[in-house]
């Protein structure tokens, strides 16, 4: 496996990042084969919050790590709310230090490598919350500082503002972004990793499902799933079908599924460190490796780019 820098940082992580928020609600167990699975295949990137499943994940994170927590590269998160009280959300300093404290307990580790802010916290200035950030890093609780569902603006503000007070930077951001949605990226966040060497982490890949061929417009999915008819008819356009068509077309052209496909697209962009992927077994895991060992042709990129581009700017398939 070729592992990739995360942006212009030192360290090397794998083009695929294992997402641990396990929402299916899973026996333990199989959350934890699914961990050793992926490790197995090179995986060392693994992603994690604090408040998936209020706690649980970081908490079977931390079971199948041990024994292998050095060679592994460790994410977590702060701001959405733990509880009800006045400051148990946001990222204001009180509640940055208390919930890097629980996450490390409930990791079992004594460093988290990056720690995202995230989102936006309107109710907290932007230098307390980077000091605090600061403060970690020089602490040694945290390696690299990270950033998740920020624009563009926002990132640019925050890079300026550790600049001009010698605090650290953001390393790593991590947005939305696939085939069905490439609003949240394209072209200004891009833009921004290129021009100040930030890596690039995203999540949902595959849209929930969409982009595996097995949900189509006006069809009943299958059982199990997420998707009800009505609500897949409501997210998936006319033209959103034609793109999973597509995906289809192109998939079979290459002997992969389509799943592999839509990742291989996402690796084809260079600003790109690894998308996040959200196994339920560790089967999936399989197949979703099976996506990095496949280079896209110049004909198979323009096809899909072509399948999936804005219609105008401002409206996204």
């Amino acid at each position: 496996m070729e592992y990739r820098r995360l942006g212009k940082a030192g360290v090397k992580v794998s083009p695929i990042c294992l997402g641990t928020a396990f929402r299916a609600n899973l026996e333990e167990d199989v959350c934890v084969r699914v961990i050793e699975r992926a490790i197995d295949l090179g995986c060392n990137f693994l992603d994690c919050a604090n408040n998936y499943g209020r706690g649980r994940s970081e908490e079977i994170l931390g079971r199948a790590i041990k024994g292998k927590r050095d060679d592994l590269v460790i994410t977590s998160k702060v701001w959405t709310p733990t509880a009800k009280g006045p400051n148990d959300r946001g990222l204001s300093r009180f509640h940055i230090l208390r919930e890097v404290e629980n996450s490390l307990r409930r990791l079992q580790t004594d460093r988290v490598d990056i720690y995202y802010l995230h989102s936006v916290d309107p109710e907290t200035e932007w230098e307390e919350t980077l000091r605090t950030m600061e403060d970690l890093v020089r602490q040694g609780k945290v390696r690299y500082v990270g950033a998740s569902n920020y624009s563009a603006w926002q990132v640019a503000e925050l890079l300026w503002m550790a600049d001009v007070n010698g605090w650290e930077k953001v390393a790593v951001l991590q947005n939305q972004y696939n085939l069905l949605n490439r609003k949240e990226i394209e072209p200004d966040i891009l833009s921004v990793c290129r021009r100040h060497g930030v890596g690039l982490v995203t999540y949902s890949p595959l849209a929930v499902g969409l982009l595996t061929g097995l949900f189509r417009r006006g069809q009943e999915p299958p059982e199990g799933t997420p998707w009800s008819r009505q609500r897949l008819d409501q997210v998936l356009s006319e033209k959103g079908d034609q793109l999973v068509q597509t995906l289809i077309d192109v998939a079979n052209g290459r002997g992969c599924t389509p799943g592999q496909m839509a990742i291989a697209w996402l690796l084809d962009h260079p600003e790109l460190t690894a998308p996040i992927i959200g196994p339920d077994l560790p089967e999936h895991v399989d197949e979703a490796f099976g996506g990095v060992e496949l280079e896209l042709t110049e004909e198979e990129r323009e096809a899909l780019d072509r399948a999936s581009q804005w219609e105008e700017p401002g409206r996204y398939l």
